[in-house]
């Protein structure tokens, strides 16, 4: 029995690398096709990146908040604590900043995308768009895979910030710190090692939650429960895959700098 069993659980999961790696394809090849639907694109960007800046917004800077208020004391107690803007630059910036907005993301954009594709499998919309002539693959999965490649640089890059002016505020509670003082320290801590492997982290980042939030809503079954289950499916997965990619890149860019 569990011979059967876990050769049951091989031949599945290989139907489900199959059944990935084909629809991998069928977005690459309708992604660099030049019929690609840009008005589809850019009103997926504003649903994607303009409707989760808020959300990203408001995470963003309470953390860099947090982040000032718990590190204060262990710093006053090394009489370090003029190093506080560089240390939450440097966590921010590397680490914390794309970690925290990639979950962010999966948690409300790919089970926003999965809930949506899954819905349009479910009452056949994706099939009445295939026998009326027009490409499902390019309208619904290329646009909104490659519109979150470009949203989430961008919404890390604004979270970043907003996380050191939640830390400029924080620092002020307690001391009296200049915008001009703190922001150059901020800025002058980092490197162009500290901006080009989170930046292509986010890219990874969204590639990865718009992939699985498009693939698990174009392949929901029939029902309306499964629309459900590709939503929930799809934040699990996205969110695994952004920890994934994460150790990846750390791993490259330790090797490579």
């Amino acid at each position: 029995m569990n011979i059967e069993t876990n050769k049951l659980a091989v031949k599945t999961w290989l139907e489900s690398a199959g059944d990935t790696c084909i629809f991998f394809y069928k977005f690459m090849r309708n992604t660099f096709s030049i019929e690609f639907e840009w008005s589809e694109f850019v009103r997926q960007c504003y649903e994607i990146g303009y409707k989760s800046f808020t959300l990203v917004g408001i995470t963003s800077f309470i953390m860099g908040t947090v982040l000032i208020i718990q590190l204060r004391p262990t710093m006053v107690d090394f009489g370090a604590e003029s190093m506080l803007p560089k240390i939450l630059t440097v966590a921010i910036f590397r680490e914390i900043g794309p970690v925290i907005t990639g979950i962010i993301c999966a948690g409300k954009i790919a089970s926003g995308i999965g809930a949506e594709l899954g819905s349009m499998k479910v009452t056949e919309q994706i099939d009445s768009m295939e026998v009326s002539g027009a490409n499902p693959m390019q309208y619904l999965v290329a646009t909104r895979i490659i519109a979150c490649c470009l949203m989430l640089p961008l919404l890390t890059i604004l979270g970043n910030l907003l996380s050191l002016l939640g830390g400029y505020l924080a620092m002020n509670f307690t001391d009296k710190v200049s915008f001009y003082l703190y922001f150059s320290k901020s800025f002058n801590s980092l490197t162009f090692t500290d901006y080009l492997p989170a930046m292509l982290k986010t890219v990874l980042f969204g590639f990865a939650i718009g992939f699985v939030g498009c693939y698990k809503g174009y392949n929901a079954n029939r029902g309306t429960a499964s629309v459900g289950i590709a939503a929930n499916s799809a934040v699990v997965t996205a969110s695994l895959w952004i920890f994934f990619i994460d150790i990846v890149v750390v791993l490259i860019t330790n090797l490579l700098f």
